[in-house]
């Protein structure tokens, strides 16, 4: 069961394991994708089309008498569910014979919940991992049967970090379950509660830059939002077209050095034009932002967006509304 790209490289590494037989897969339905609302299946079920797998159900609710039904009847050992995006209730988590298995994108009890990568990153962690556990009732709160580590570079952004990650899990999911089949895995070690954290699930809304924040929790952000839901700030009045909200993408930054009459800027101020990008204010010191997505329009280096918008030092400001 999955639904994401990091569901489709799982299921390839289960599809290698000669010791491991896929009888099926559930995705999410097919959704409206771009402007031409075209139904499109999520990754997960377009490589499983591709990989010639014929049962898959795309179930708009998986614990309905007709999805069970079918999982039923596929008489599988055990269920494994990367990124699914669906709760599963207690009948099918007790359907097979091992039980659900999840491939969880932390070290729980860190993260539990649905952004743990973002959230990660985000925090400034220097390692995170995938945790490979036996599904509970509970949010991601059943006892883990294999781990592994990931370190996180400090220029890694979100997405890079997913794909690693996800290459991780597939291999780590493959090993449990081979394992799990031939009863040579551990005793499972149940999580400690008072130990675990959350990671909500982001909305896009969730990338709007506060100015007002340090330098090194924007530039944290700025990386781990990226690609999505993504980071953005809004430029001056005098710089939106008639239709426009002036909204733009902050997609890369790197840090500048502060200048002694830097200091007491007010955060979002656009300090000076660099080569890179302009420089903006933050609580404590100051971003060059090297890479932009104006509304409407493509990503271009800060030196291109500068070329075209005429920013005055301290006089425009990059602003939140």
């Amino acid at each position: 069961m999955g639904s994401s790209q990091a569901s489709a490289i799982c299921l390839k590494a289960l599809l290698r394991e000669k010791s491991l037989d896929v009888v099926g897969v559930v995705t999410q339905p097919d959704r409206p994708v771009g402007r031409g609302k075209v139904l499109t299946p999520c990754p997960c079920a377009q490589f499983a089309q591709d990989s010639g797998i014929k049962e898959i159900i795309k179930p708009e609710n998986v614990n309905a008498p007709e999805a069970i039904s079918v999982i039923r009847a596929w008489k599988a050992d055990v269920i494994a569910v990367v990124a699914f995006g669906q709760f599963l209730k207690k009948e099918l988590l007790k359907m097979p014979l091992f039980g659900c298995i999840n491939c969880h994108f932390s070290l729980l009890p860190k993260y539990r919940g649905a952004s743990p990568v973002v959230a990660a990153l985000a925090a400034g962690d220097k390692i995170t991992g995938v945790s490979v556990m036996k599904m509970g009732e509970g949010m991601d709160d059943g006892p883990i049967l294999k781990q592994a580590y990931e370190p996180i570079y400090s220029d890694v952004t979100g997405g890079q970090l997913m794909d690693y990650l996800s290459i991780s899990g597939g291999v780590t999911l493959a090993t449990t379950l081979v394992r799990l089949g031939s009863n040579q895995l551990p005793p499972p070690v149940a999580q400690n509660n008072s130990d675990a954290t959350y990671a909500h699930k982001l909305k896009k809304t969730d990338g709007l830059i506060n100015w007002d924040e340090t330098t090194l929790v924007i530039e944290r952000k700025i990386r781990a939002y990226f690609p999505w839901p993504g980071c953005y700030s809004f430029l001056p009045q005098r710089f939106r077209r008639k239709g426009s909200t002036g909204r733009v993408g902050v997609l890369r930054a790197r840090f500048a050095k502060i200048l002694p009459e830097w200091i007491g800027a007010t955060p979002g101020t656009v300090l000076a034009l660099d080569k890179d990008g302009p420089i903006v204010k933050t609580h404590d010191t100051a971003l060059v932002l090297t890479e932009l997505k104006p509304e409407g329009g493509s990503a271009m280096t800060g030196s291109a967006f500068l070329r075209g918008r005429q920013l005055i030092p301290f006089e425009d400001m990059l602003l939140m509304e």
